[in-house]
């Protein structure tokens, strides 16, 4: 289980209102019905092509971890959030439906069912919350490593955004960043619960403790050895360079530049360096970067890119907007399956029933629409279907190494259009179809298909 949430019960991280919803359903009789909800986006951020999903593995764990410890259930009783009844059940409480979606790493698209979670409603309906802001916040970070990653090429990228974030959020973040082809976190944590590599050598602190630039370098070569990266824009660029060079000779490993024009001084210090004979030393440039400046910096004799802020935070877009919808909920105790959908103005609307999804590729194999249907599954989409088992009867089955989902999200990326990762601004790569059953919503927001048997 993922140390951070083992360390302490999950059941807390949610809204107010998941719990008197579920009181008032308890009262009702209505709590027991099993209910399908689905997570999905209906849109990507402005100008993105795709999205990446990821956090899946810390849902699995966190769901896990939703108990309700005597001490909380104390506090909900002295708040007066919910009633004796509604206690008792929080006290008894564990997830012991299903839970299937799109594997982690993987793309997707306005209207992929992302999640699918199904179970009686009471038990699904307070994982709402925290399910969101475990997706919201990684698959946002995730699809802005993607975008950086693709600028970057084959050259690395290394995560440093741990300054800039929340403390936890700073840990999730290298994680999705991890998923989506950076290569190394500069955050000790996430090294530790994730086994990411991790990476970083000095600060300009360093460099200004020491009474001279030489006398710096000269420390770091003796503790880390002359295959360290030595940071050289505490003063004078060209000097420091030099200074790098003499000290730890032409085997130095790398060179850091965190200020200034990147492009003009990256080939500055190019020809400086081969000029020392240092041709192998490698340089690497930090500076607020983002995946339009690595983009600028694709000429430019650079191997490999530092970032932080912008990664953190989404690069502008911190979430996915992502929601958390019942699509459908049984007709009586032990009734068939009838799709709900939220019907309103202002884009807001939802298509009810449970789904499935396939990513159809045309002849040369490249994906050209994520569709997304209702019922049976036409033959010729049954091998692209997307969907995997995560939780079966409370059990998690998904479970599986951050390796396999970053090696997925690779795959996935490669699978699109070589429009998907251009950086200009543009639609959905592919389009979101859905067959002639799809559900239109009907009266009183339901839709108009037929009910679906309710699998055991």
């Amino acid at each position: 289980m993922d140390a951070i949430t083992a360390s302490r019960s999950t059941a807390l991280l949610t809204d107010r209102y998941e719990l008197t919803m579920l009181q008032a359903a308890l009262r009702s009789g209505a709590a027991h019905r099993r209910s399908v909800f689905e997570v999905f986006t209906r849109r990507l951020p402005n100008g993105r092509r795709y999205g990446v999903l990821a956090g899946t593995g810390r849902v699995l764990d966190a769901v896990e971890a939703f108990r309700f410890t005597t001490p909380q259930l104390d506090w909900l009783s002295d708040q007066r959030v919910v009633d004796e009844p509604t206690l008792r059940f929080l006290a008894d409480y564990r997830f012991r439906g299903d839970i299937h979606g799109y594997p982690e790493g993987e793309v997707y698209f306005p209207g992929s069912p992302l999640l699918t979670v199904e179970g009686s409603f009471a038990e699904a309906v307070i994982l709402e919350t925290l399910i969101l802001s475990i997706l919201n916040h990684d698959s946002a970070i995730a699809a802005a490593a993607s975008r950086m990653t693709a600028a970057a090429g084959e050259r690395p990228c290394i995560e440093m955004g741990a300054r800039r974030a929340h403390e936890g959020a700073a840990v999730a973040a290298a994680r999705a960043a991890y998923i989506a082809g950076f290569g190394a976190t500069s955050d000790l944590e996430a090294g530790f619960t994730y086994s990411i590599p991790t990476t970083g050598t000095a600060a300009h602190a360093f460099t200004l403790l020491h009474d001279s630039e030489r006398d710096a370098f000269t420390a770091q070569i003796d503790s880390m050895g002359r295959g360290t990266t030595l940071l050289v824009d505490t003063y004078d660029l060209a000097e420091a360079v030099r200074t790098a060079v003499e000290v730890a000779g032409p085997g130095l490993g790398a060179v850091r530049i965190d200020s200034g024009d990147l492009t003009l001084l990256a080939h500055r210090v190019r020809r400086q360096l081969d000029d020392l004979g240092a041709t192998g030393t490698r340089i690497i440039v930090t500076s607020d970067l983002d995946e339009y400046a690595i983009a600028a910096l694709a000429a430019a004799p650079v191997d490999g890119y530092g970032v932080g802020t912008s990664l953190v935070t989404g690069s502008g877009h911190p979430t996915c907007a992502m929601v958390y919808k019942l699509v459908a909920r049984a007709a009586g105790p032990e009734g068939d399956l009838v799709p709900v959908a939220k019907r309103s103005a202002g884009g807001k609307t939802s298509v009810g029933g449970r789904k499935w999804a396939a990513r159809r590729p045309d002849a040369d194999g490249v994906a050209e629409a994520e569709v997304v249907g209702l019922g049976p599954v036409p033959a010729e989409l049954e091998p692209y279907l997307l969907h995997v088992p995560l939780v079966t009867g409370g059990k998690v089955v998904g479970r599986e190494p951050l390796e396999a989902a970053r090696e997925r999200h690779l795959r996935a990326r490669a699978g699109l259009p070589l429009s998907a990762t251009q950086l200009s601004k543009g639609e959905p790569v592919i389009v979101t179809e859905q067959p002639p059953t799809a559900a239109t919503a009907g009266p009183q927001g339901r839709t108009t298909l037929s009910p679906t048997r309710v699998t055991p």
